[in-house]
């Protein structure tokens, strides 16, 4: 697509954005979370897990490690059995052990609120830092998880596979004040309405204007 996309095209994903804030109109951030630093830590767990299972073990994991230096401080064995429902809790313990490292060494201890100097963290990509910038800092940014990459293409908004460049193309569509909220809204509907495997198209209310619906016919 084209760095300024068609206006049709605008004016199509700027109406779907509508009736997902109908639709949805308290979604959030579904990571539990008091500060930025408990946000990060969630963030970079939530890879390949889902956000109830995270919430499921961060309450132990803050109350143990409530600051980067303390789980900076962490003994690896310790860090990996409160990790371990998780799945891939060896390269998570890793992650979040050089994450916290990093904060105390370069940051003092403190989450950085620029993209630029999050993804130097290790464990911390563009989806991740804008989840904290957006929710812990309110600085916008469009992160591209699965389900925003897959309803992306569904919805015929990217043909991309590349988040990087999926999130240059919906920057594009959708004003930057809206990036936040809207990223909410559609990992929301991924994850109740258009499902990986079997999207429930009979249930959406995006159907009228989705180039990808399936919908029986009479």
């Amino acid at each position: 697509m084209a760095d300024r996309p068609p206006l049709a095209l605008v004016r199509r994903a700027r109406r779907i954005g509508r009736l997902l804030a109908e639709a949805y109109p308290d979604a959030h951030c579904e990571l539990d979370f008091r500060n930025p630093f408990e946000l990060l830590v969630a963030t970079v767990l939530s890879a390949q897990c889902t956000d109830k299972r995270v919430n499921s073990v961060t309450p132990a994991l803050f109350a143990r490690y409530p600051t980067p230096a303390a789980l900076a401080a962490a003994q690896e064995a310790d860090l990996e059995g409160l990790l371990r429902p998780l799945g891939f809790f060896r390269a998570k313990s890793r992650s979040l052990l050089g994450l916290a490292a990093r904060l105390v060494e370069r940051y003092d201890g403190e989450v950085p609120p620029r993209l630029e100097d999050l993804v130097t963290l290790p464990g911390v990509g563009r989806k991740t830092a804008n989840v904290v910038l957006g929710n812990a800092f309110g600085v916008p940014g469009f992160p591209v998880d699965t389900h925003i990459l897959r309803l992306s293409r569904r919805l015929g908004w990217t043909d991309s596979t590349d988040p990087v460049q999926v999130e240059r193309e919906l920057c594009a569509l959708f004003p930057r004040r809206d990036w936040v909220e809207l990223s909410h809204r559609i990992i929301w509907h991924g994850r109740r309405v258009c499902v990986a495997r079997r999207p429930k198209c009979e249930q959406c209310p995006l159907v009228a204007l989705c180039p990808s619906a399936e919908v029986p016919r009479a």
